[in-house]
């Protein structure tokens, strides 16, 4: 059977070949990383979330690479872009799905504050905003929910032969708070200029999950800060303002 490529980056590529999902990291990529990630797939899956059971971590040509059972469906990114008019639904949905994974706990992830003001320390900020920027993560209420770290549209499958919601991408998943998983999906929204759809989400899940919406946004200049360490140029700009934004300004972005 040919290959079929899913996704090409600049540190890794993903294919689908024998109804197995092939992760191939780039040479010279972390290997602890990508350990890790098996790690957080193997502690995420004892959950019972409904997630790509892991197979096996190996090396293809040199590279490392993660192998996990493809689930055959759309993302609700496709999702989104096929059914316009559906998309209130589709956000709803959405929104559900990352409740019920905040709902659960794996106490062996890393702590989402740890990981955050690990990458504080990471940036090229001022002595005195990076206190700043650590302080207000300490103040932070301290849960131990479980967060996927990167939950957005294309993380999620909605497999074609059960229509049940799958999640992909474990990555980068912490135990921590609710709000701030939910400020960063909220921020990614942003940082893709989809405004609207960022508007809807935030509505959807502050109605649904009883989080306090003030709370949600104060994590934004935190997980903007952490964002500007991948040194995405496209992305500069905005995050910089988020970094600096003070309450104010962080409301009058969402009432924007």
């Amino acid at each position: 059977m040919n290959k079929e490529i899913k996704v090409e980056r600049v540190n890794k590529s993903i294919y689908v070949e024998n109804g197995l999902v092939y992760k191939v990291f780039n040479e010279g990529f972390n290997k602890a990383d990508v350990l890790n990630e098996a790690l957080n797939l193997a502690r995420v899956e004892q959950t019972g979330l409904r997630i790509p059971t892991l197979v096996e971590v190996k090396v293809i040509d040199g590279n490392w690479a993660l192998v996990t059972k493809n689930i055959e469906g759309k993302t609700m990114e496709e999702l989104l872009e096929e059914n316009p008019s559906e998309e209130d639904d589709l956000l709803e949905r959405f929104v559900d799905v990352q409740i019920h994974i905040q709902s659960m706990r794996c106490p062996l992830l890393q702590k989402h504050r740890d990981k955050m003001n690990r990458k504080v320390c990471l940036t090229e900020l001022s002595s005195t905003l990076r206190y700043d920027l650590h302080n207000r993560i300490e103040a932070m209420p301290k849960y131990n929910c479980l967060c996927h770290g990167d939950y957005n549209p294309t993380n999620v499958i909605i497999s074609s032969k059960d229509g049940l919601a799958y999640i992909v991408d474990w990555a980068h998943a912490t135990q921590g708070n609710a709000e701030a998983d939910a400020a960063r999906t909220y921020m990614m929204f942003l940082v893709e200029n989809k405004k609207e759809r960022a508007r809807k989400y935030i509505d959807i899940f502050t109605r649904k999950s009883g989080c306090d919406r003030m709370t949600i946004l104060e994590w934004l200049p935190i997980l903007a800060a952490s964002q500007s360490v991948k040194g995405i140029s496209e992305e500069t700009e905005f995050l910089n303002k988020l970094i600096f934004m003070d309450k104010k300004g962080l409301k009058n972005l969402y009432e924007q």
